[in-house]
């Protein structure tokens, strides 16, 4: 990555920057660049040492980084983060620790306890999801999904419940939906069926699903609309996405957990279900309670 002339002044063009800058990058400022993008509220209270410990990256890489992007070391980039910090919301780490005051949370290695932990990240996180959505990209996905000859939905590995849960409530809504699972080795054949006025929904997190991918790439080549559920706005479906949901997981462990993504499939499937179902009042997905009669 070669030194930038002029560094970017505010927090938004930053970004911009770094994201039309990433591919090019090393795989250790790509690192970097992820930190930065997902955790910005961190990176304007600690010290360029503490970022780099918890990302497993050299404090001097930061500095280099920096230097590249124009800025004459860290704490100038630094800046920025402080100054987006002042007027933003306050971020996940934040939010947990209240909830941990709230709930009397305290260090308790017991089966109960990793339920208590789950519970206080999943509450954070379904608040700073919030805080993220737009408001304009819910209400653009929701009207392409509406409006979709056959809406296709891809998600391998971790990404399949929410696939899953979106065939679900199209089903039940009465919208053709095809699911392009990874049965058979033919979810980017299945791909390839795509026509002009269906719709894309490609939900994948890190690391990402190659064939999910894939499928986007070729979609997005051939100019089919894709909607796309993931954890950065970094991620490798960003490129042919025409709107991208972007929530960031913030801790890479064993317990990371579908809540956000799912309850933003939810609204998006409420969303909708208003649109179709026209002078029904309030929205409402079908469930399936027993077994229906067979048609005649």
């Amino acid at each position: 990555m070669g030194p930038q002339a002029t560094p970017p002044g505010d927090y938004e063009d930053l970004i911009r920057l770094i994201h039309d800058r990433f591919d090019a990058m090393s795989p250790t400022y790509q690192r970097i660049a992820e930190y930065l993008t997902q955790n910005p509220n961190a990176v304007a209270v600690q010290s360029v040492n503490a970022i780099g410990q918890q990302c497993g990256i050299h404090a001097s890489s930061f500095v280099r980084f920096a230097q590249a992007l124009g800025y004459s070391g860290f704490r100038d980039l630094q800046t920025l983060f402080r100054r987006r910090l002042s007027t933003a919301a306050p971020g996940f780490e934040a939010r947990k620790r209240a909830l941990e005051g709230e709930l009397a949370g305290r260090e308790d290695r017991s089966d109960m306890g990793f339920l208590h932990d789950l519970v206080v990240r999943d509450i954070a996180s379904l608040r700073d999801l919030l805080e993220r959505v737009d408001a304009a990209d819910l209400d653009r996905a929701a009207e392409m999904i509406a409006a979709a000859g056959t809406v296709y939905v891809a998600g391998q590995l971790r990404s399949e419940p929410v696939a899953v849960l979106l065939r679900y409530i199209l089903t039940m809504l009465g919208r053709p939906c095809v699911t392009l699972d990874a049965g058979g080795g033919l979810a980017t054949h299945m791909a390839r069926t795509m026509r002009a006025g269906d719709v894309l929904i490609a939900v994948s997190f890190r690391f990402y699903a190659t064939e999910v991918v894939n499928i986007v790439d070729e979609a997005g080549q051939a100019g089919l609309p894709v909607i796309a559920i993931t954890d950065s706005s970094l991620s490798p479906l960003k490129t042919k996405a025409r709107v991208l949901f972007a929530v960031p997981e913030h801790d890479y462990t064993f317990s990371r957990s579908l809540a956000a993504p799912m309850c933003l499939a939810q609204a998006l499937m409420v969303a909708v279900a208003a649109r179709v179902q026209e002078g029904a009042g309030e929205p409402r997905i079908p469930v399936v309670t027993g077994r229906e009669p067979m048609g005649r």
